[in-house]
């Protein structure tokens, strides 16, 4: 097995915060109003980060985008329950993630995630994997957009191999579902984790892959959609459809288990709560109308590109 260097992990480092800047002034371009603004922030326990939030724009409503690098003595409990051999560990954790919440309900909102993790002792090897992916969580979808976020997926993935992308792909169906609601999120995308088996330098170059390719993913969506009309009512169900976003992050989303029993910021890790959602009770939507096509057609897996 591969033992990453510090240059090596210098070198991810630097193309996190590229990659953070680059996707905060795309998504400034792309929303013609708002600008990101930055909190740069410490953890009394080890290491800290750069956390961007643009609120109120044109098209973006709040987005995060938030580069972080943690590291300490010893991992938590939701670490080291599937992972006994991680107990006993110093460890390091450095991302880029981000999640989009739209003004207008004809604009999916998304969510996207690149992270490396390294476990060390004293007179062993490290152990170290790479994660990530990217999703999106349309309220009114439009399968020609969901064939292109697909797409895009599928080639990014391809480079590295058969099956790559059928395989990260069902991963993000099972990881984003609601098992209380037995709904997925939205219409998934790519996630992955716990890659080290193509050695370093290959399993860097997926996950660079994966964090450039969200962009190509994400605007043209984006672009074509944030000038469509919407009416209250459309407004009202996007707001009820958020509260499933809040839903998993809070009860399912590891990422966020783990940033709060670390002893992460919190205000960095809840960034990715909209900045409204609502509840509603035994909601249920008309029959054939455009939210329960939502419903029908897109909240369970298929295999969007071979229907």
């Amino acid at each position: 097995m591969f033992q990453p260097q510090v240059t090596d992990i210098e070198s991810v480092k630097q193309f996190l915060l590229n990659l953070q800047d680059n996707i905060c002034q795309t998504l400034e371009m792309a929303d013609g109003k708002g600008c990101f603004i930055e909190d740069n922030w410490q953890r009394e326990l080890g290491g800290g980060g750069r956390t961007r939030v643009l609120t109120n724009g044109h098209v973006i409503e709040q987005g995060g985008v938030n580069f972080s690098h943690v590291y300490g003595g010893q991992l938590p409990a939701s670490a080291t329950a599937s992972r006994p051999e991680l107990a006993g560990r110093s460890f390091q954790a450095m991302g880029v993630s981000l999640v989009i919440h739209p003004k207008n309900p004809h604009v999916p909102t998304s969510h996207a995630n690149v992270r490396i993790f390294i476990a060390e002792k004293e007179g062993e090897e490290p152990i170290w994997w790479f994660g990530g992916g990217f999703d999106l969580t349309p309220f009114y979808p439009v399968h020609e957009d969901v064939l292109h976020w697909h797409q895009t997926a599928k080639d990014l993935c391809e480079p590295f191999g058969d099956g790559v992308y059928s395989k990260y792909k069902k991963w993000c169906d099972e990881y984003f579902y609601l098992k209380h609601r037995d709904e997925t999120r939205g219409v998934g995308g790519l996630f992955f984790d716990d890659l080290n088996e193509w050695g370093f330098e290959r399993s860097f170059e997926f996950m660079q892959a994966v964090g450039n390719g969200f962009l190509d993913a994400y605007v043209p969506i984006l672009e074509k959609r944030k000038d469509m009309s919407f009416s209250e009512q459309e407004r009202s169900f996007q707001l009820y459809r958020r509260g499933r976003y809040v839903e998993f992050n809070l009860v399912w989303d590891r990422g966020t288990l783990f940033g709060l029993q670390t002893g992460g910021r919190t205000e960095s890790i809840l960034m990715s709560m909209p900045p409204l959602a609502r509840w509603e009770y035994d909601f249920t939507p008309e029959p054939e109308s455009p939210e329960a096509i939502l419903y029908r057609d897109f909240l369970h897996p298929r295999d969007w590109l071979n229907e």
